[in-house]
């Protein structure tokens, strides 16, 4: 069974594995730079499961910046029949690429 461990950032909750790769909420930093995310819920290491409440002191999950960028332009479109109410506008959520090194 190998490690894991379930984070969050963002505001959601994922579950991550020494070499995933998963993309989040944007994080501020460059393409290489190294992330800490501290709040690690639970952890499994050697198949022996920690829970937190809420998080597990002195635990941390380390992951590299991969890659980050805007995803696919969705369309938001507002009608109200007989009014000749319209809206019509776009969205991108920007999004950060992270690749888990260390799981600690």
């Amino acid at each position: 069974m190998s490690d894991y461990a379930i984070v969050k950032t963002g505001g959601k909750q994922y579950r991550v594995s020494p070499g995933d790769l998963i993309r989040v909420e944007t994080l501020p930093g460059e393409t290489g730079d190294v992330i800490i995310l501290d709040e690690v819920l639970m952890k499994s290491v050697n198949g022996v499961a920690t829970f937190g409440d809420p998080i597990i002191n002195n635990s941390k999950v380390t992951a590299k910046i991969v890659d980050s960028g805007r995803g696919k332009k969705i369309t938001v479109f507002k009608y109200k029949a007989k009014t000749r109410y319209r809206r019509k506008n776009g969205h991108r959520q920007p999004y950060t690429d992270l690749k888990i090194t260390e799981i600690a």
